[in-house]
């Protein structure tokens, strides 16, 4: 395939290269040669002002990916084939696919001034995608469709080959135990504040734990292990290794042997990444030293995953720090107070730094659902819950996308407050497995 264009950036490269995933067949070729493009045989976009063949797919270019800078832009909704768009041009397609992929994917509203959430984090609220109603959809995996559809009407004799579902289930161990293992004095003032607070059988659950006569409650280990291989998971995993602990980054020190041998464990059957702790946020040399931690025990030495704690970040200033860490994929991309598609896409891609105007190696992996979403900021139910995980299977499934899930090892185990998660979760994956074999 073929695009023509009379202008040129780094904009349009990292967009197009992008472009390339939903077309799976030789490389999108960007060309300012006009007799190339016209002789092209395979398909062809054309990418400016004027009309140039009889047989082609013409979007007019919005300004977007020829600007330098970030500054405002008038983002003006409008419906097409049923679904969101905006960037309306003139030409044979009716808006800006490229520019308005653009603008989602390199998240170009969270550099513009925005009002912060209460743990200081982009607010979802100032999203267009909130505001528009498109949070809970792929909308460019739902456009490049829709504009391979285009291309294979216009090109008929040209086979575009389709990408494949996958799924990602990822794990955020935040506090691996919830009393054993932990030291004397925490599980001592544990007592006192379920004292205070006539929270009884909180106190006979603690004392039976350390007694050994009952399992820890957030203790699933086995039991996700035992599900990853039921239904042939591949799964990713995230510790927290804080060396400062505070309100926000509660595990057990990293220097015990029992999360040793529990990251270690993993290490060998699992991919592992580290979970930046809330501290690193604003101590951002703390990093490193979290990685070495993990590092020390990991089978495979090397940690190159990440996802920030409570999934606080600041563009760029938090990406670029994952880079210089040699952190080369990051699956932070999502919201920590809805579920839904912050990047409007379920396609990993590469992080563009629109401040430096190029694109990075960072591998971005996008994720649409995270327990404690549907739990303590929407405030489902178990079953309602279950339902929401099925919409996101549904639709990234219609678009050959991309599904990452993030949930909790407390989520997974016998904690009275989240009785019948456990079991939403085990009814999802024996769905999507059977669904994905059928």
């Amino acid at each position: 395939m073929i695009l023509f264009t009379n202008k040129h950036s780094s904009r349009l490269d990292y967009i197009i290269g992008f472009a390339g995933n939903f077309f799976k067949g030789e490389p999108v070729i960007i060309s300012n040669d006009i007799s190339e493009y016209i002789n092209y045989a395979g398909p062809k976009i054309n990418y400016s002002e004027i009309g140039i063949a009889d047989n082609e797919i013409r979007i007019q270019p919005h300004r977007l990916l020829f600007e330098a800078g970030i500054s405002e832009q008038k983002v003006e909704c409008f419906d097409v084939n049923g679904y969101t768009a905006f960037f309306k041009t003139d030409g044979s397609y009716p808006f800006d696919i490229f520019a308005a992929s653009f603008y989602l994917l390199s998240r170009y509203e969270e550099y513009l001034p925005h009002q912060k959430d209460e743990y200081g984090r982009y607010a979802h609220t100032n999203s267009i995608a909130y505001k528009e109603g498109f949070l809970s959809l792929p909308l460019i995996n739902i456009w490049f469709e829709d504009l391979r559809k285009s291309l294979q009407q216009t090109f008929r004799s040209f086979t575009f080959r389709h990408s494949h579902f996958t799924f990602i289930p990822t794990y955020d161990i935040d506090e691996a135990w919830a009393y054993k293992n932990k030291e004397w004095w925490r599980n001592t003032g544990g007592i006192f504040r379920d004292i205070l607070s006539g929270n009884f059988k909180n106190i006979v659950t603690r004392l039976n734990v350390l007694r050994q006569k009952q399992q820890d409650p957030y203790d699933t280990y086995d039991w996700i292990d035992a599900l990853n291989a039921e239904h042939n998971l591949s799964p990713v995993y995230f510790f927290l290794s804080a060396v400062k602990r505070g309100k926000y980054d509660k595990n057990i020190s990293p220097e015990s042997h029992q999360w040793r041998q529990l990251t270690k464990c993993h290490s060998e059957k699992y991919a592992t990444g580290i979970h930046p702790s809330w501290r690193s946020g604003d101590e951002p040399e703390l990093l490193d030293s979290e990685i070495a931690t993990l590092e020390k025990v990991s089978v495979k030495k090397k940690i190159v995953c990440s996802r920030q704690h409570y999934i606080r970040f600041t563009l760029p200033q938090t990406f670029r720090k994952l880079i210089e860490s040699g952190i080369t994929e990051d699956y932070s991309m999502g919201y920590g107070s809805i579920n839904g598609f912050r990047a409007s896409v379920a396609t990993p891609f590469y992080w563009y730094d629109l401040d430096k105007e190029q694109q990075t190696p960072l591998l971005v992996f996008p994720f649409c659902f995270m327990d404690a979403n549907s739990f303590y900021e929407q405030k489902l139910s178990a079953d309602v819950a279950y339902e929401e995980l099925m919409h996101y299977y549904t639709v990234v499934k219609s678009v050959n996308g991309t599904l990452i899930t993030i949930w909790h090892n407390n989520f997974l185990g016998n904690d009275k407050r989240f009785e019948g998660w456990k079991e939403i979760y085990t009814r999802f994956i024996e769905s999507v497995s059977a669904k994905s074999v059928s």
